[in-house]
């Protein structure tokens, strides 16, 4: 038993080096192209199901960690494919621009002073 979890767990981790990299190809073509939704779902759901495997076995608990890391990779890479979306299809942005300004003034004016 202890073998199989530590080979599932290697393999979690090989996978969890690879996603940094989608995530970054993603952010930065600013583009939907060459990705898949349905791809990135069944990825998702798969993690999911790992994650109630291990909850529901006693053994092997260690591997929630590698599964939840795993799946909130792909749930980036899926809130950016949501974004490349909105790019592509020329939608404006979720947060106006006016927001943005104002949060940066915001904390630029109100750094941490005085709190000690």
């Amino acid at each position: 038993m202890f073998w199989d979890s530590a080979l599932e767990s290697i393999m979690l981790i090989c996978f969890a080096a690879a996603w940094p990299a989608s995530i970054y190809k993603s952010w930065t073509s600013r583009t939907r192209k060459g990705k898949s939704l349905f791809f990135l779902a069944i990825v998702f759901v798969g993690y999911v199901a790992g994650i109630t495997r291990v909850m529901l076995r006693n053994d092997g608990s260690f591997l929630i960690f590698p599964y939840t890391f795993n799946a909130l990779l792909v749930s980036c890479d899926l809130m950016i494919y949501y974004r490349n979306y909105r790019i592509d299809e020329e939608k404006p942005p979720l947060v106006p621009q006016g927001t943005k300004d104002f949060a940066k003034d915001y904390f630029r004016n109100h750094r941490w002073r005085n709190r000690m």
